[in-house]
């Protein structure tokens, strides 16, 4: 696969992101200042879509054997975006039918969480298979680069068409993106693996390989093992605040829902800016190993949720913004070396079971969200109680996240002098 086509993939990472903020950011918002809900609600329906997600490997298993990922890339699109819509109608029902708006969202969110899944999952396998291995750094870099856009794009537009606040506004704005979305999708993916496909036949026949199997073929690689552990505890890391910091900036600093939307749409633009670093830096192979910026992304995170925690405790909004911008950059910064090296160990091992590897990191970068939003959301309702004071539950909260980004940086450190040492071993055996 050539770069044009590199790029139409990424779009499509970007269509599923677009999609994906609205569901984990502004409806979240929504519901615990517009609604007055409380926060453990929206984290426990994001936990519900994230867990759902934990059947990726499955996804994964299935786009193995049948050779072609583009129809579980459309279907995965479909899915999500009817899931949003459904996702809008009930939040915007919470108040007046509580009991049929929550079974509403309910099945909403596990229709996210199954879009995502197989989207998502099927995607990346489709890029790690038809790349070649000297484009795959970039080419990671280019499709979250696309996909944060995609963030940074719809949190802002949608923060601008959001004010004045309405239910029946909030509809109409998740559907279009939602449409929008899955056309992006469908344009970006037309032919794209047609064309490709010529002369990548499967490594390996899995025609009469089972799930079970494929998935302890996988568990038995030291190298994957390590490896899904590593994207468990950095994920968790990072979820935590994600449900917390729309909550936090209306709660704290009283900004406006499009204000709100405004300041997560800054976060996406550091992540833009932090993955360009890393990505240039690297393919130059001038400034520092994969190794070296997934460990200094880990520790400038854990330095910004800090400087985080201060701006609660002292008000200051200049430090709000500064502190979110920066834990943006560290973000991507951490996003692009992790990524490079899960496209790189995707093709590892035995051969066929690019999408079932995929499937398993996206499993367990799914169950850390599960557990991120849940620790998160409900940790601030928790000590709000205790305490009677937002400043001091949400204070708590980013100083966790920093000591989780603190130990993600240590086992980092650990897990790619293991990478170097099998990637050796494997091209000492090659020759």
């Amino acid at each position: 696969m050539g770069w044009p086509g590199i790029v139409r993939l990424g779009l499509v990472q970007a269509a599923l992101g677009s999609v994906v903020v609205l569901i984990t950011s502004t409806l979240n918002r929504v519901m615990v200042v517009e609604y007055s809900l409380p926060a453990v609600l929206p984290g426990f329906l994001v936990a519900l879509h994230y867990a759902v997600q934990m059947i990726r490997p499955r996804f994964g298993h299935g786009s193995d054997r049948g050779g072609r990922r583009t129809p579980w890339i459309l279907g995965g699109m479909a899915t999500l975006a009817v899931g949003a819509v459904l996702c809008a109608v009930a939040t915007v029902t919470l108040s007046s039918s509580p009991a049929a708006a929550l079974m509403l969202a309910v099945f909403g969110y596990v229709l996210v969480g199954l879009g995502v899944g197989a989207a998502g999952t099927s995607l990346l396998a489709l890029m790690a298979t038809r790349v070649d291995a000297d484009r795959r750094a970039a080419a990671a870099t280019i499709m979250w680069l696309l996909m944060v856009a995609g963030f940074a794009v719809t949190a802002t537009t949608a923060g601008h068409f959001l004010d004045p606040f309405s239910p029946r506004r909030l509809i109409l704005v998740t559907s279009i993106a939602a449409v929008a979305a899955w056309l992006l999708a469908l344009a970006a993916v037309w032919k794209v693996e047609g064309r490709s496909a010529a002369g990548h036949a499967p490594a390996r026949d899995l025609s009469a390989v089972s799930f079970k199997s494929a998935l302890k073929e996988i568990w038995t690689e030291p190298l994957a093992r390590r490896f899904t552990l590593f994207v468990f505890l950095s994920m968790l890391a990072y979820s935590a605040q994600e449900l917390i910091l729309e909550p936090f900036s209306g709660l704290i600093f009283n900004l406006t829902l499009g204000d709100s939307s405004k300041l997560s749409g800054l976060q996406h633009a550091g992540v833009f800016l932090g993955m360009i670093s890393v990505g240039v830096a690297c393919s130059r192979r001038r400034f520092g190993s994969l190794r070296s910026w997934t460990v200094g992304g880990c520790v400038a995170s854990a330095a910004a949720l800090l400087a985080l925690a201060g701006a609660d405790l002292t008000g200051a909004a200049a430090l709000l913004r500064t502190s979110v911008f920066l834990l943006g950059v560290s973000n991507g910064v951490f996003a692009v070396a992790a990524i490079g090296s899960m496209m790189d160990l995707s093709t590892a091992g035995q051969p066929g079971h690019a999408g079932a590897r995929m499937g398993l990191w996206g499993a367990a970068q799914a169950a850390a969200f599960a557990a991120g939003g849940v620790f998160g959301t409900s940790l601030v309702d928790l000590i709000r109680y205790v305490y009677g004071s937002p400043q001091i539950a949400f204070a708590t909260v980013f100083c966790a996240e920093a000591a989780l980004f603190f130990l993600s940086a240590a086992l980092a450190a650990q897990i790619n002098r293991h990478e170097n040492r099998s990637t050796r071993h494997a091209t000492v055996v090659t020759a």
